[in-house]
């Protein structure tokens, strides 16, 4: 089979595509046939060495995939050959067949193309977790957005809407923000052209936001932690700005907020139950039309480097997929 490998730490140019042998399954497995991979902001700092999981090498980067299941290991009951599925992977979906745990693949909706599966797991399934186990989002609540444009921004917004939240979405240019009215955003600021805070401040009549959704980091973050409301909640999801920004310690105290970490993956492995309840309710969302994955961008196998430049440099709105078969 064919593989996109990374056989040293590096820029997205050094990796290679050949050919290796299929992955043999283990107890607990299902060899997956791939036919789109979801690329994410985890795949850029993996192959530079920089994520908090190092695969041995060479390995094949791509933390999601979409398929159609090849072979199923022993103890696995709930899948069978020939399901569509989707799969958090962690690596290894930019290749044609790829090995998943069993308890980590979810069947396809009957409605759903691969290639929107593929992007749907890993975005929506960090937002949704995000937004109700860990901000407790209500109904009437304000939630602002920040980097409204990207996976799991729109996914923010479109959550956060059919949660019943007024969604102000943040971005930094005016087709990046139109993007995220089209998913559903009430309000929009570019913090290009206007103060964050002051436009914030506008916009709640003074009393600051409920709940922040930050999978940028960078010179912003302290700027929308001052403009929280008083019992907010504050969700570091991501750096995709590339700094990772710190915060005085006593504004949590002078807000009454809180800061509060997201980590999907580790989540979905220790809350198996809750993670399926969350995919549920999100594939119901999608049947009724509330959710609809914006798939900006496809890429060949072949051109796997250029997908996660365009990512890496912060050049894409929605989600791109590099498409297997």
């Amino acid at each position: 089979m064919k593989a996109v490998l990374c056989k040293e730490f590096g820029p997205a140019e050094n990796l290679v595509v050949e050919d290796v042998d299929s992955p043999q399954i283990k107890k607990g497995e299902v060899l997956l046939d791939v036919h789109a991979a979801g690329v994410n902001f985890p795949d850029t700092l993996m192959i530079e060495g920089k994520y908090q999981f190092k695969p041995p090498f060479p390995f094949s980067p791509g933390g999601e995939a979409a398929g159609v299941v090849a072979a199923v290991g022993e103890k696995v009951t709930h899948l069978k050959v020939g399901d569509r599925v989707m799969g958090l992977t962690g690596w290894g979906s930019f290749a044609e067949q790829v090995a998943v745990p069993g308890d980590s693949v979810l069947p396809i909706p009957p409605t759903m193309d691969f290639d929107t599966a593929a992007a749907f797991s890993m975005t929506y399934g960090t937002s949704m977790h995000a937004l109700k186990q860990r901000a407790n989002l209500q109904p009437g609540e304000t939630l602002l957005v920040l980097g409204a444009s990207g996976g799991v921004g729109l996914a923010a917004v479109e959550i956060g809407k059919a949660m019943g939240a007024k969604v102000i979405a943040a971005a930094s240019t005016a087709e990046k923000l139109e993007v995220a009215k089209q998913a559903g955003a009430d309000e929009l600021i570019n913090y290009t052209e206007t103060s964050l805070k002051e436009r914030l401040k506008e916009l709640t009549a003074g009393q600051g936001v409920d709940v922040i959704y930050d999978p940028v980091g960078g010179q912003l973050f302290e700027e929308a932690f001052r403009s929280i409301a008083w019992n907010g909640r504050m969700l570091v999801v991501g750096f995709a700005a590339g700094d990772i920004p710190s915060l005085p310690a006593n504004l949590p105290l002078l807000k009454g907020a809180a800061l509060i970490g997201v980590f999907w993956g580790s989540f979905a492995r220790r809350q198996p139950h809750d993670n399926a309840a969350n995919f549920k309710q999100l594939f119901a969302w999608h049947a009724e039309g509330k959710l609809k994955p914006l798939v900006s961008q496809t890429f060949a196998l072949e051109k796997t480097a250029d997908a996660i430049n365009t990512l890496a440099q912060r050049r894409a709105v929605g989600k791109l997929v590099v498409k297997v078969r």
